[in-house]
Formats: structure tokens, C-alpha cells, sequence
């Protein structure tokens, strides 16, 4: 059974405190970024080429005590994407999947709850 089809993103893994969320009423304060990687699978997406590692991404935006909140996994097929698989036949099929959120230090996060 292939797991072409299957993505984990599992916090508990990624070295960082991460949430997914944060309340309506308590938006985070800290830098925002958003990164953009290429997956790539093969045949018709049976099985997986390549994929980007999220805590290679993640990694690349904490340092020290940062956490990251409202974090957003957004995977899709851009025009280019769908260029490539219908050329390729669906031998390649590469997906974007964009990584976005707000990096917060925890210093700027307790001079925001005073």
C-alpha cells in the first residue's frame, strides 16, 4: 500500500512549540512568514518522489525560544503543476505546498500580556 496520498504534520516532533491556532481574541504578535516547496510524486501520484521536510521548514524560522502559532499547511496544484502532469502524462505530478505562520519570541510574548 503506498501512502503517496497520505501527509502527517505532527507538532509534537518538531523541536518548537508550534500551534495550529490561536484564539480569535489573542492573535499573536511576531513575524509573519510564508514559504513555498515543491512535492513531487509519480505515477499518477501512487507514489512519492520527493517532499519537503516541515521541520527543515520550521527549522529555517525558530531560533532560540521562538514559537511558532497559527500555523497554515496549504498544499495545491498551481497551473505550472498541472503543465508538468499533463506533459509528463501523470508520470510526475508535482503538488505546491506553501507554510505559513507567525514566528513569536517569547520575550516579545510576555511584554505582550502585561
Amino acid at each position: 500500500m503506498g501512502t503517496a496520498c497520505v501527509q502527517v504534520y505532527d507538532a509534537r516532533t518538531l523541536g518548537a512549540r508550534t500551534t495550529l491556532a490561536a484564539p480569535a481574541t489573542d492573535q499573536p504578535k511576531g513575524e509573519s512568514f510564508k514559504i513555498s516547496k515543491t512535492a513531487f510524486f509519480a505515477f499518477w501520484g501512487v507514489a512519492t518522489a520527493s517532499r519537503p521536510s516541515l521541520e527543515r521548514v520550521l527549522a529555517s524560522q525558530v531560533s532560540g525560544e521562538s514559537e511558532i502559532a497559527n500555523l497554515r499547511i496549504t498544499e495545491k496544484s498551481r497551473i505550472g503543476d498541472v503543465i508538468v502532469t499533463v506533459l509528463t502524462a501523470g508520470l510526475v505530478v508535482p503538488r505546491t505546498i506553501t507554510y505559513e505562520g507567525t514566528v513569536v519570541n517569547p520575550a516579545v510574548k510576555a511584554d505582550s500580556a502585561r
